[in-house]
């Protein structure tokens, strides 16, 4: 093939000499790849490259030459599939030729993705010897094998033959490969192809025995095919089915004590699954020192004494070693003492002695230091409750009720919807409970709608006892002298609330004054709301004046008054997630002289687990449902409609101003979302400028630079101001971020084309980082940057910069989705300077420093950044100072520090009053440098602002 010149949308691309007899060279791939993925090359010129690459994938011997065919092979067959047979068969031709491992698992890999983009040629890849598959598998390349057993599901391999080489490879000397072996074993159980009894008992003992493996991986691996493979165990053996299900708990549990978190913490959740266990083992994961057990008694009555005693090692003090764990990252949300709790949430419904026991080691984890785990336990006793097994006992009952005031909105209110079902069998722990509520109310003014539901709850489910405490403080309730009610009063307003539940409580003779439904009456706003979960207003007034007009006994009727019978109920999870087709659990037979029946739940709530961030999750997903909408209008955008673009998008921030959201999981969601709508609008306004279809551009030059810099400056704000973002979310941002770069090297009259060069390399790098794991796929755009970077070196300088081979960039851009995962924290400050107005002026001296006191709030603000006081006295760079924050000098932790500091400032002018603007920056570390930004002793990269200006107003001392 000589040189030659193609036309691609206009523009040339010339092609360098490619010889019949040689292989391609690297440098020519690329400019082929260009011709692929262009919608607008010829046929002819298609099949032409067709040929060249399979000419070329004959007579290559350079593995990374091969490996860049066969990718560009796979792209051509899913962008043309009317010649998608013929790349496979030669693709397939090749793997049946070649002998190297690694170029034999490449052209597999391309089969796949073939295959995937035209499924008419499944059976080619079927018809595939397994032999061949397995043969690669034993190859020596210790890079081959595994990415060969992680893949096995792609390529079609019989089941039972990836059974036999999983299991072998287990045994491998590389522990990768052992991993992923183990993993597919996992696969393969949960495909549910196995089924003989001897292959899943040799599979769950090969597992038994990696749970003593050297590497963390392996182990970890191993317990997940423990549990998956010992569940199937039980499952096929019903005669032992109680014997094999304590045998694998018992497994499980040697594992909670592993040198290494992420084991243990997958422990735990592993036994979470386990649906059978016998009492006695139960009992033993809450005790350290091992129990006297009964063989008569237990599914383990055929077990020597010796495997007892090992037995009683592995299982004792399970459940108290996961809830002491020391494990406090707070970045990792599965804590071993939040899988701990997990677990006994699951476990507790099996016996009523062990869920009585249970209970002392969760009143201790109230006191942890993390709030998560602290409301995975009130999700535990919540469960507890629900089975009517909470039971509660004096000596929980102060520290129980200490979380009723606790500064943490979600734990308090965990521990009302707790109260809501709980059972209170004397009449003092009754007292104490609606002193904390009211309590509770008086502290904490906003929980009052929820503390008053609670009330009327609780007073249902103890009638008696509220009679006797009514009686005693009903004076409380009185009118005043005056004759008035103290409607200011939210203890009246929770006494009142506690006294009307009483009618309706399961417990009759219940009889309350009638004066005191008249003066619920005077509440029934307040009341109502509180009650709208089970009862509307016009059917509270009906029930009130009736009570007030009777004596009592009372005849009230649920169905006449609209009240509903609790919470709403919800289906439960069942321990391997799939939900129950009733409220009712039952055991099996062979349990049923093992365990303590399974309870009937008396009331089944909303999950606690998703009540911890009801809050988060709701806004979460409103505010994707607006990120959609966001989305959509991408194809309005490339039609040049401007007007309806902007319309959508300020509807979009309207409904976000809508939305609220004070919880701590939920803070960062919402301000990312309303800058990212600003982001929209500013790219929009800029991408009016590149549409052919539009004749004359909105903006001229200037003003289209004016767009790039805010779009530049917004996206470094989004990508420097939130942290805890996903991979997906990440990548997200730093490809709107090669976006902008690439629009403002596709206009020749937009300056600072060296250091937008540089920024988009330094961009790429992070995109390439984030793609390593394989983990994400990039998107066509991303490709063609990467393939850009290829073709121009780089970009080592302006010479390489050619606009039209960034304009053709563009066109393959196309907007994704935006999905937040809700994880989102929101980096923020802010900054206070007392007793200072301009009446009220700091005073200095002219020529001397002066110390300028700032009270400052940091937000989610990380160890490692690099925080700088700004001071600027006027708008030009002279006057411009920096201080250093060293946050390794003051207190607090990564969520909040609060701290006073005073920067002195130097530079005090001779002038009777003057002004500084004080705000707080960050150092954006993974931006390009900004040579005219350094200062001496300052920031070295671009700033991005974390709080408004301040102005601090000074006066000379006269």
């Amino acid at each position: 093939m000589a040189d030659h010149v193609i036309l691609t949308c206009g523009h040339p691309l010339i092609l360098p000499t490619i010889s019949a007899d040689e292989p391609l060279s690297p440098e020519v791939l690329p400019p082929l790849r260009s011709l692929i993925v262009n919608p607008s090359t010829p046929g002819p010129t298609i099949t032409s490259i067709l040929e060249t690459l399979t000419r070329s994938l004959r007579l290559s011997r350079d593995p990374l030459t091969i490996r860049f065919t066969l990718k560009l092979l796979s792209d051509l067959a899913s962008r043309h599939p009317h010649l998608s047979f013929f790349v496979f068969d030669s693709v397939r031709s090749h793997l049946l030729s070649t002998g190297s491992p690694r170029v034999a698992a490449d052209s597999l890999d391309a089969l796949a993705s073939i295959v995937e983009s035209n499924r008419a040629l499944a059976p080619g890849i079927e018809e595939l010897d397994d032999r061949l598959f397995a043969s690669l598998c034993f190859s020596p390349s210790c890079s081959v094998r595994p990415w060969l057993l992680r893949n096995a599901e792609r390529f079609g391999v019989q089941p039972h033959l990836l059974f036999t080489l999983f299991l072998g490879f287990t045994k491998d000397p590389y522990p990768n490969v052992r991993k992923e072996a183990l993993d597919g074993l996992v696969g393969l159980s949960e495909n549910g192809v196995i089924e003989d009894r001897d292959m899943i008992e040799g599979c769950y003992f090969r597992a038994v025995e990696l749970l003593n493996d050297m590497e963390d991986c392996v182990r970890l691996a191993a317990v997940r095919t423990v549990c998956s493979w010992g569940l199937m165990l039980v499952a096929c053996i019903s005669e032992m089915k109680a014997y094999w299900s304590d045998e694998v708990f018992v497994k499980l549990c040697s594992m909670v004590r592993d040198m290494s978190m992420e084991v243990r913490v997958e422990a735990f959740y592993a036994l979470g699954k386990i649906k059978l266990v016998s009492e006695d083992i139960l009992l033993q994961t809450l005790s350290k020192r091992v129990l006297v057990t009964t063989k008569g008694k237990g599914s383990f009555a055929q077990c020597s004494d010796e495997q007892l005693e090992v037995s009683g090692s592995s299982v004792a003090g399970a459940f108290v070693h996961g809830l002491e764990d020391e494990f406090h990252e707070a970045t990792f949300i599965f804590s071993v003492r939040k899988g701990a709790c997990h677990a006994l949430r699951t476990l507790a419904i099996l016996s009523a002695k062990f869920a009585g026991e249970a209970l002392n080691l969760l009143m201790d984890v109230l006191n942890d230091d993390s709030i998560l785990v602290r409301l995975q336990a009130f999700e535990t006793m919540h469960q507890l409750a629900t089975f009517d097994l909470l039971k509660v006992q004096e000596a929980h009952m102060h520290m129980f009720l200490g979380t009723l005031v606790d500064n943490d909105t979600l734990i308090r209110s965990s521990a009302r919807k707790v109260l809501k079902l709980a059972k209170l069998p004397q009449l003092k722990m009754f007292r104490l409970t609606i002193d904390a509520l009211l309590e509770n109310m008086e502290r904490y003014p906003q929980d009052e709608a929820d503390a008053l539901s609670v009330l009327f709850h609780i007073g249902r489910n103890h009638g008696k006892f509220v009679v006797r405490l009514i009686e005693e403080v009903s004076p409380q309730m009185e009118p005043m002298s005056n004759g008035k009610l103290d409607f200011d009063s939210m203890r009246v307003a929770g006494l009142l609330v506690l006294a009307i539940s009483a009618p309706v409580s399961d417990e009759r003779d219940c009889n309350i004054p009638p004066a005191i439904f008249s003066y619920a009456v005077t509440y029934l706003g307040r009341i109502s709301h509180a009650l709208s979960d089970i009862i509307n207003q016009n059917s509270l007034l009906d029930y009130l004046s009736q009570c007030s007009r009777s004596q009592g006994p009372y005849d009230v009727e649920f169905n006449k008054f609209n009240f509903k019978a609790g919470e709403p109920c919800l289906p439960l999870l069942e321990n391997d997630g799939s939900t129950c087709t009733s409220n009712k659990m039952t055991g099996s037979a062979e349990m049923s002289e093992i365990v303590s029946p399974i309870m009937e739940p008396r009331e089944v709530g909303t999950s606690l687990v998703a009540y911890q961030l009801e809050v988060h999750d709701e806004v979460t997903k409103l505010v994707n449902v607006v990120l959609a909408r966001a989305k959509d209008i991408w194809p309005v955008v490339q039609s040049g409609f401007v007007n309806e673009v902007m319309r959508t998008l300020r509807s979009c921030k309207e409904e976000l101003a809508t939305f609220t959201s004070d919880s701590l999981p939920s803070a960062g969601v919402l301000p990312f979302t309303k800058q990212y709508v600003q982001i929209m609008k500013l790219l929009t306004r800029a991408w009016m400028n590149f549409l052919p279809s539009v004749l004359f551009p909105p903006y001229g030059m200037g003003e289209l630079d004016l767009v790039l810099r805010k779009l530049d400056t917004r996206l470094r704000d989004l990508k420097s101001t939130f942290i805890r973002l996903s991979k997906r979310e990440e990548l997200h941002i730093l490809e709107l971020i090669l976006v902008t770069c690439v629009l403002r090297l596709s206009k020749v009259e937009i300056c600072c084309h060296l250091r937008t060069l540089r920024k988009l390399s330094s961009t790429m790098s992070q995109v390439e980082s984030l793609l390593r794991d394989g983990s994400l796929e990039p998107s066509r755009f991303i490709t063609e940057v990467e393939k850009l970077s290829l073709e121009t070196g780089t970009f080592p300088n302006e010479g390489s910069c050619n606009p039209r081979l960034f304009q053709r960039a563009l066109e393959s851009f196309s907007l994704k989705q935006l999905v937040l995962s809700g994880g989102i924290k929101h980096v923020n400050a802010e900054l206070d300077i007392p007793d200072n107005s301009y009446e009220n002026p700091l005073r200095f001296v002219a020529g001397l420093p002066v110390g300028i006191p700032c009270h400052i709030t940091l937000h989610n603000v990380l160890a490692e950044s690099r925080l700088w006081l700004k001071m600027t006295v006027n708008e030009d760079d002279d006057s411009t100072r920096f201080v250093f924050l060293d946050l390794n000098l003051f207190g607090g932790s990564e969520d909040i520090r609060i701290f006073t500091f005073s920067p002195p400032f130097y530079r005090t002018p001779k002038a009777f009053s003057f002004t500084i603007k004080v705000c707080i920056c960050v150092e954006c570390l993974s931006e390009v440098e900004d040579v005219s930004s350094v200062k001496i002793r300052g920031p070295r990269h671009e700033l991005t602002y974390l709080c408004r200006e301040k102005d601090v107003y000074l006066s000379m001392i006269k």
